[in-house]
């Protein structure tokens, strides 16, 4: 019978199987061997655990004890090599693919999120919240393009974890640690995929991918939590694999350049954070600007969260059509108003007629997707796209018509004539009815 892990084991297995992998590449260095990749070290770890377990169970029949048994073995093999290489205790929860979001206040209040809707409180992560500081502090070392600090001088971390989900970290600024991940339960997600699940309708999400082989410029907006990444995802994969793309994101995490069976020609831009000295620092808006320069068919923005929009709807404005981006925002006609403020709050310092001629020329189509309580759904948590606004025109401010709306019975149907349907044509859009 196997009995639980000890996680202090556990940690000074993981000490010493990082103290061997250290020496050996020492030496590797001091006798010109090519040092090991990333999987390489990896399969070497594998070695060195199982060596070090080994060694842990002859000490214990020696001593007169009951060395583990296989079951357990493989599982402290698991927790050291999570250790050394993945996330520690969290390891179990993003190995489930039924959670969604992990919420953690201090090492032992660790509060768990299913797909379902159910919350439940888990277990803890770490033994100490200074031990929890230190997984964070090695993950922010080796995520993402580069190291991100943590620490009294930078309290804020957001970086990507291997398997895709997003992590938000902050310290000093609250009593204890707090963390946030929202996993990334849909990598490899298309426009079929979320009419499966009820995200979009079928008659919607054959116009989104119309929309987007036709060069649309759209923006998805939606709370947190609402799913805009998975439907920027999917949106993304109906783009033709010939064309280049180029992403632009604070924290890695779209993952497009992953899939080179479906976009063969993608580069993935990450912000780059200040260092200690405040030197180095390379904004969204830089990043953005930048991406003009690599030759894209289209730049797709992660998520506009300040004063990057200028440079990104300049970008739409200007021939880079079928660019794709995110937005927080409470329905489809706030995101108007919400990229004005962000203009406004930018170095360009964009008055707000300014910015809403900016956004006519530039937007196609808004799409909104909501995250519906269990009491909307009747128990069952739901993401829906409710909402998709054309963009007309600007008499002062943004015209627009909402051209598919959610009708009194929850459905979402077609609401209003569609400007561009010429456009949508040529790229096989048949809308299924007549608007209402």
């Amino acid at each position: 019978m196997s009995v639980p892990v000890d996680h202090q084991l556990v940690k000074r297995f993981r000490q010493d199987a990082g103290d061997r992998i250290a020496e050996q590449r020492r030496l590797d260095q001091v006798s010109g061997v090519t040092p090991m990749s990333g999987e390489d070290e990896r399969q070497y770890a594998r070695a060195v655990i199982a060596q070090i377990l080994e060694e842990y169970a002859r000490i214990e029949i020696n001593a007169g004890r009951t060395p583990l048994d296989a079951d357990t073995e493989e599982k402290y093999a698991a927790a050291v090599h999570a250790a050394l290489f993945g996330v520690g205790r969290l390891q179990p929860l993003l190995d489930d693919p039924e959670v969604e979001n992990i919420d953690i206040n201090g090492y032992d209040q660790v509060f768990v999120g299913y797909a379902d809707g159910r919350e439940t409180k888990g277990d803890p992560v770490a033994e100490t919240d200074e031990e929890l500081i230190e997984l964070i502090q090695i993950l922010g070392a080796y995520s993402g393009l580069s190291s991100r600090p943590f620490d009294s001088a930078n309290p804020q971390l957001d970086l990507r974890l291997p398997d895709g989900s997003r992590l938000s970290a902050v310290m000093d600024v609250t009593r204890r640690p707090a963390l946030s991940i929202r996993r990334a339960r849909m990598g490899k997600v298309f426009m079929s995929d979320l009419v499966g699940n009820g995200t979009v309708t079928p008659e919607v999400a054959h116009f989104m991918a119309c929309a987007v082989r036709a060069r649309k410029n759209i923006m998805i907006a939606g709370a947190t939590n609402a799913g805009k990444t998975t439907l920027l995802r999917a949106l993304a994969n109906e783009i033709p694999p010939h064309e280049r793309l180029v992403t632009v994101e604070r924290a890695l995490e779209l993952g497009l350049d992953q899939y080179a069976d479906l976009h063969p020609n993608v580069v993935a831009f990450e912000e780059r954070l200040p260092n200690s000295e405040g030197q180095g620092q390379i904004s969204m808006a830089e990043l953005v600007r930048r991406s003009l320069r690599m030759n894209p068919s289209r730049v797709i923005v992660g998520e506009v969260l300040g004063d990057e929009i200028v440079t990104m709807l300049n970008a739409m404005s200007q021939g880079n059509d079928g660019s794709l981006s995110t937005i927080h925002a409470n329905s489809s006609s706030e995101v108007f108003n919400r990229i004005s403020t962000y203009a406004l709050q930018a170095t360009e310092r964009l008055p707000i007629e300014a910015s809403q001629m900016l956004v006519a020329g530039a937007v196609n189509f808004v799409v909104f997707i909501q995250r519906r309580n269990n009491y909307q759904t009747g128990g069952k948590l739901q993401r829906m796209v409710t909402s998709v606004r054309e963009v007309n025109g600007v008499d002062g401010r943004v015209l627009s018509s909402e051209v598919f709306a959610e009708a009194a019975n929850g459905q979402v149907v077609a609401h209003a004539p569609i400007a561009c349907m010429d456009d949508l044509a040529v790229f096989g859009y048949r809308p299924a009815g007549q608007w209402g």
